[in-house]
């Protein structure tokens, strides 16, 4: 029985490397013949290619690239290699770099590399690579026979990526494994040659094509390709950090996958060994001990979706127009052009119209590919039959792959919802017959933010990766960030959510990190980071654009809050603990509830009426109920409902307004609540969340304080209360009188919204309210006389904190 194994470039990266790969086959030779076909040492390929275009702009900066290269080489072979055993190989080295200068020389002198000599060129790295293998394994006892691939591959001459004449190729290996019998045999990857003898190559990562090539002509029991990753992975771990091994596929699903940038596996090692049936292995060289990937013609996984792959650098053709329409052969002229420019096309979507057909392909050819189409259909784009050809660049394909698609509905949904949840616009689709391929052009900006959330919706059901961007880490914001420290593994382990503050910011300070903010001493990193600039701040995280973002307002602050409209644009959530958006100008308000619905985006306010209390959810939950609200009463206040709970003429007013703001719980500027203006903002938007199209200057407000309390600042404030104590005073005694309680009351009744201090008797509703309770009470079709009532702390920084917490995990579950 014969065994393939193929060693990419990183598995012969240097001597250490190269011992491994000597180790791994000894070990397979144990029980089996070996063909061991060898790549370049890593990076020879790129820098043979810089060499020759040095020499082509004619720049003699060539000459030292080559002399690198054979000092790579030359350390190589006196690492594997005894001092008496290597002077031969050392002699072949420098001989065959000699060639690479010469060859140089005359791209140099011409001042131009075409694409034979370029192949020329190329072909040295696995020459090298492979004669210095096969000396080590000499010079260790282990017998080989060397396989020329330029003798044995035969293919036609179109340089770079050549066809395999099969038939020739077949018996040339076969005919040589035969005529030259041994337990191994080395083979440079990568390379072949025309029937004239000119040196060709197979496209980069040909050197696994090479083996599957051998594999099938000799019909093996199995090929091995040995990289540098335990297999193929769900996704591109260097775009998914949780992605992992796929231990079974078929070899459709590889294929879709490879094409589709898996780069594990060049795309076109599928198809040699499909037609033999010969399981194919995917394993870690640096890790020989771990399973790998089988490839094989029915995988047995159980997993509708295996993997998620993508291409960049992707431009999008559009021929449209209504001469299109019943007309047929359009199609076919529109692919003839591409393929008389030897341009691959990667994509194809047709409307049910006929009046367009899209396609994708590599943007490098695009203005071939422009000029070749508009040329075929010259006659009809003159007599507006059709329109020029027009493009679209900066694109990117991602593909859902798996062989258990096919007949499973949902995927396509799924796929797409998670897609538009996350603001990632769809340009084009295309699915296969066989429906183990979903493929969807976006933005090339998109692709890494796509390509988590794809991996997230399909392979990790565990937890979903969700990030904070907080503005304002004052009292309320702290608390905020505790209680994300303290709910951490919790809400990871029972909710499914992993939390992560990507950015944070105060007045002054802002700190950014889409790799996350360590929770135990954010403070400590805020004090050292930049200085806030909420333009600076928004744009990265639209430059970022990470998954499931979620912008977090707990400041006051109107410029925050005029940034909303720009993040729901984007699908980022917005959490507004900052009342002013949402009590806003009534269009300014409803344009942000759109926005959230069009962008499938969350925009939520809990905290805006009641702090902590369910008080907007709970009235939404009625209205989607079909129960209709008649009249809302509510002390709104927990400031206000504090400082009459306080104040009974024994202290002065301006002390326990004064005693109210050091325990937080007022606004910044505590006029905004004595004066009822904040009251007024939460019974409107409490109004608009019924239905209401109501403004703050619809609402009447009975205010209490004399007018000039509301004159100069918030000193200026204190001191005008300071001289007005008797008139605070009557508004006690007379309310004491009749044994009433003084409350601020809001209500909406009818249509019309009202805020004024009300003297409240022991049987109602709103006369048990100590501290800083808040109470709403919801008279509805369904609790016309006995009201739904809502009670509890109205102020405070924990219970504020909290409530915006359940908010952040609302819009994180959407």
């Amino acid at each position: 029985m014969i065994q393939v194994l193929k060693f990419g470039g990183t598995s012969v990266g240097n001597a250490a490397n190269i011992n491994k790969v000597i180790a791994i086959t000894q070990q397979k030779m144990a029980t089996k013949t070996v063909v061991l076909v060898v790549s370049a040492l890593g990076g020879t390929t790129d820098k043979l290619i810089e060499a020759g275009r040095t020499a082509a702009a004619g720049n003699e900066d060539y000459k030292n690239m080559v002399a690198a290269i054979e000092d790579r080489h030359l350390t190589a072979v006196q690492g594997l290699l005894p001092s008496a055993e290597q002077a031969d190989v050392l002699n072949m080295v420098k001989t065959r770099c000699r060639e690479i200068e010469s060859i140089c020389s005359g791209i140099f002198l011409l001042g131009e590399l075409t694409p034979r000599a370029l192949d020329k060129l190329m072909s040295f790295g696995e020459v090298l690579s492979s004669q210095i293998i096969s000396a080590a394994l000499t010079a260790r006892g282990i017998e080989n026979v060397y396989a020329d691939s330029q003798q044995l591959i035969q293919t036609n001459s179109n340089f770079g990526n050549a066809q395999v004449n099969f038939e020739t190729t077949d018996k040339n290996i076969a005919a040589f494994v035969k005529n030259n019998p041994s337990k191994l045999y080395v083979a440079p990857g990568f390379i072949a040659a025309t029937k004239d003898g000119v040196t060709t190559t197979l496209g980069r990562g040909g050197s696994d094509y090479t083996a599957a090539i051998f594999a099938a002509a000799l019909n093996v029991s199995a090929l091995e390709i040995w990289t540098d990753v335990s297999g193929m992975m769900t996704a591109d771990p260097r775009i998914v950090s949780n992605a992992r091994i796929i231990p079974n596929v078929s070899y459709q699903v590889a294929m879709e996958l490879s094409h589709f940038g898996a780069k594990v596996i060049y795309p076109p090692t599928i198809q040699p060994v499909k037609a033999k049936s010969i399981p194919t292995w995917i394993k870690n060289t640096f890790v020989p001990d771990d399973y790998g990937t089988l490839i094989e013609e029915k995988s047995g996984s159980t997993d509708i979706v295996n993997g998620i792959s993508s291409i960049g650098k992707i431009a999008l053709l559009l021929l449209e127009g209504s001469g299109m329409v019943g007309i047929p052969g359009f199609s076919a002229r529109l692919f003839s052009a591409l393929a008389s420019q030897k341009i691959n096309v990667i994509l194809i979507t047709q409307s049910s119209s006929e009046h367009s057909i899209c396609v994708a392909i590599d943007e490098a050819n695009l203005n071939a590919a422009k000029e070749a189409v508009d040329s075929e259909f010259s006659v009809e784009i003159a007599l507006q039959k059709i329109e020029p050809l027009a493009s679209e660049t900066n694109l990117a394909i991602v593909a859902l792959v798996g062989d258990n698609m096919e007949h499973h509905p949902g995927i396509s949904g799924r796929m797409f919802g998670a897609l538009g949840k996350n603001g990632i616009n769809i340009r084009a689709i295309a699915q296969g017959s066989s429906e183990k391929n979903i493929s969807a052009v976006i933005s090339s900006a998109d692709v890494k933010k796509a390509v988590n959330v794809l991996h997230e919706e399909f392979f990790e059901n565990i937890s979903k990766q969700v990030n904070l961007f907080i503005a304002g880490v004052g009292n309320v914001g702290s608390r905020l960030m505790q209680q994300l420290q303290n709910q951490k593994e919790f809400v990871r382990e029972q909710l499914g959510l992993q939390i992560r503050i990507a950015g944070i910011s105060s007045s002054r300070k802002m700190l950014l990190n889409e790799e996350g903010i360590s929770l135990e001493n954010w403070k400590e990193s805020l004090n050292i980071g930049e200085e806030m600039n909420l333009g600076n701040f928004i744009a990265f995280i639209k430059k970022k654009n990470l998954r499931n973002s979620i912008f977090v307002d707990m400041t006051a602050n109107e410029q925050v809050a005029s940034v909303y409209k720009e993040l729901l644009q984007k699908s980022i959530s917005v959490v507004a603990c900052n009342k002013i958006a949402a009590s806003s100008a009534y269009e300014n308000y409803r344009q942000l509830k759109n926005l959230a619905r069009e962008y499938q985006s969350s925009f939520l306010f809990e905290t805006n009426v009641g702090a902590g209390l369910p008080v907007i959810g709970t009235l939404n939950d009625l209205i989607r109920s079909g129960d209709k609200i008649l009249k809302i009463q509510a002390v709104l206040s927990g400031t206000l409902n504090f400082v009459f709970n306080h104040y009974d003429g024994t202290k002065t007013f301006s002390s326990v307004v004064k005693q109210a703001q050091e325990e937080g719980y007022t606004e910044p500027d505590p006029r905004l609540d004595l004066s009822g203006t904040d009251v007024m903002r939460k019974i409107l938007i409490l109004a608009r969340e019924a239905g209401l199209k109501m403004e703050m200057s619809d609402i009447t407000n009975n205010g209490f304080l004399p007018a000039s309390c509301m004159n100069g600042n918030v000193d200026d404030f204190y001191k005008e209360m300071e001289k007005h104590e008797a008139h605070f005073k009557k508004l006690y005694a007379d309310a004491a009188s009749q044994n009433c309680k003084l409350k601020f009351v809001a209500q909406l009744a009818g249509g019309k919204a009202s805020v004024g201090l009300q003297q409240i008797n022991a049987e109602h509703n709103l006369y048990h309210l100590y501290g800083k309770d808040n109470a709403v009470l919801f008279y509805t079709e369904r609790y016309p006389e006995q009201p739904l009532v809502i009670k509890g702390a109205g102020a405070g920084a924990d219970v504020t904190a909290s409530g915006v917490f359940a908010d952040i995990m609302r819009a994180a579950k959407v």
